[in-house]
This record gives C-alpha cells, structure tokens and sequence, in this order.
C-alpha cells in the first residue's frame, strides 16, 4: 500500500491501533496520544491523505511556539510511530533523528522552604470562595499541604477522590498513576488533621456525595467536578505569588518544583537525624512512586543546605585523616 492510497481516517485507524498495542503492554501512552491526534487533525485541516516530508515539516513549524525540550519529545514520539508503521508498510515516511530540535537544558527547580510554606498556608486565607468554588481557600490549603508532605504529582493530587483516603485518613492510594502502576502513600499525623479537616468541609458543600467523588472539587454546570490541570496550575501559581514564595534569583517556582522540594527536605532530615543518605534512596524512590532510584536522583539537588550537611559530616568522619592525622 502506497502513501498516496492512504486516507487520513487511515492514518486515525493507526493511531488507535498503535495506542492499544502499547496499552496492551501495561502502558498508559497518554503523552503518546496527546501528539499523534492533533497530528491527524493537522493532516485532515490540510486535505492531506497521509503524513509524507512536507507535511512533517510544516507540522514542526507549526510547534515553534513550544519550548525547544517538547517539541523534541514530540518529534521522538512521531518517530517512532512511523518507525511501527514501517513495518507493515516499507516505504512509508520516516522522518530522521539527525532533525530533532535541539535539548535544551532543563529548568532547575526552586526548593521551596519550609517557611515558605508557612507563609502559603497564611495566604490561603486570603483567597475568597466564589459561585463555583465555595471551597477555593480549603482547596488551596489541602492542595498545598499534600504536595509539600508527600511529594505527589499535581495529577495524581488532581486525580484523588474520597474513597482513595484509607484508614481513617492516614493513608492514600494513588490508583494509575505514571508507569501504570499503583501504590499507597502513608501520611505524616499533621498532614492526617489536615486531610481530615478538609473532608469536613468537603461535606458540607459535597452533601449529596460527602463519601464519594472527586476529592477536590469545584462545581461546573451544576454538578461536583474535579480540579482541571490548568485550573490547579492557577491555583498554586496564586499562592505562590500572594506568599511572595521565589528563591534568591528572583524565580517563581513552579507547581512540579514541589515535589523536588519535598525530596530534598527528606534528604536534609536524613542528614539532620544521623540516617544513611543511601538506605534512603530505594525508600524514596518506592515512596515517590518510581521504578529505579536514577529517576529519584533527578529529585535530589545538591542546594547548599544539603552540601553543608554532606560536608560537615564527611569532615567529622574523614577531616583529621584528610589533614594527616592518624584517624
């Protein structure tokens, strides 16, 4: 079958094929979606019959706007669509590596510090409720406190419903999250009061499902919805800003900084408390929900509170021997 017998509803067709062979495998593929339907969108606004070298190319101009790092992933992504499409069709497009936009470094993250938090805390009580959202304070408030004391991600904090607080609210259970896998997260006693608090006030805005349903919710339309990824996003940001919460360059953290945060502050206590920074690592990674400790390492930064800490310990251990003392 050549390209040019190819319809875009062909090209659809492959998509979906493709995403449930992956599914198939225990893999959730939602990024993978995300690119390749607005793609066939692309494709069907310009009349076109089936993805050849023009069209890629106009489709990655068309992605300037994104920063250098996703339209790379993307462009990855189409790849290897057309790298499975190859092999049932061996003269079919495929674009190659030697074009990808350039890797960019990423962004480094803000730590956000304690006292910071503190002052989010405080400035949730200056956010007011409104029609939708008679619950935007307390939201705020949970919403801050759950990503600072267990380093979830802002989806799986978006993604939480009320049946997922087990044992009294001492747990949760974080159900498909990245990697398709699911797993439970104990909580810290003042995080428990917290969670506990807010289910109160959930119910009294919740009442016909206090039990049930979204955990954090707004009202759309009538009816009890959870949190939108940009909705959420907003929140935080505001909080940020009203608690004047930047480091010392001037940066604005962003909402995944806190999970960073949260990592490093576990690292720090450990440093603090006598423990074994290694024995902390398969501990943190099976906490934060990832398959190998190299992607919990991404989380550990070395600020200077954690290279004072490193450092002051490696001298009482080693300093004396370092100077030629005998130890």
């Amino acid at each position: 079958m050549s390209a040019a017998q190819l319809q875009p509803s062909t090209f659809t067709q492959e998509v979906a094929a493709y995403l449930r062979y992956h599914r198939a495998l225990g893999l959730r593929y939602q990024g993978v979606e995300y690119v390749l339907l607005p793609l066939g969108r692309y494709l069907a606004q310009n009349n076109a019959q089936d993805l050849d070298g023009p069209l890629y190319e106009g489709w990655r101009r068309a992605q300037v706007g994104l920063h250098s790092n996703s339209r790379r992933k993307a462009e990855q992504i189409v790849r290897k669509f057309c790298l499975y499409r190859r092999r049932t069709n061996p003269v079919f497009f495929v674009p190659s590596a030697d074009a990808f936009s350039r890797l960019r470094p990423y962004v480094r993250p803000v730590i956000v510090e304690p006292e910071q938090i503190v002052r989010m805390l405080a400035a949730t009580d200056q956010l007011a409720p409104h029609k939708t959202s008679p619950l935007h304070p307390v939201v705020a408030r949970i919403a801050t406190v759950l990503l600072y004391t267990t380093g979830l991600r802002s989806g799986e904090v978006r993604r939480l419903r009320v049946e997922d607080v087990e044992d009294n609210g001492s747990v949760l259970r974080i159900c498909e999250f990245k990697f398709h896998k699911s797993r439970r997260v104990p909580l810290s006693e003042s995080t428990q009061v917290e969670v506990q608090r807010y289910l109160r006030c959930r119910a009294t805005f919740a009442t016909d499902s206090p039990d049930q349903g979204p955990f954090l919710c707004n009202r759309s339309r009538g009816a009890i919805r959870p949190y939108s990824a940009s909705g959420f996003k907003c929140l935080i940001h505001r909080l940020f800003k009203l608690a004047a919460v930047v480091d010392d360059e001037g940066r604005v953290p962003r909402v995944h900084d806190l999970r960073h945060s949260f990592a490093v502050q576990v690292l720090i206590r450990t440093y603090r408390n006598h423990g074994d920074p290694q024995a902390l690592l398969p501990k943190l990674a099976l906490y934060l929900g990832h398959v190998s400790i190299e992607s919990t390492i991404h989380y550990l930064k070395l600020v200077p509170a954690v290279a004072r800490l490193a450092s002051s310990r490696f001298e009482a251990a080693f300093g004396r021997h370092v100077l030629g003392e005998p130890l």
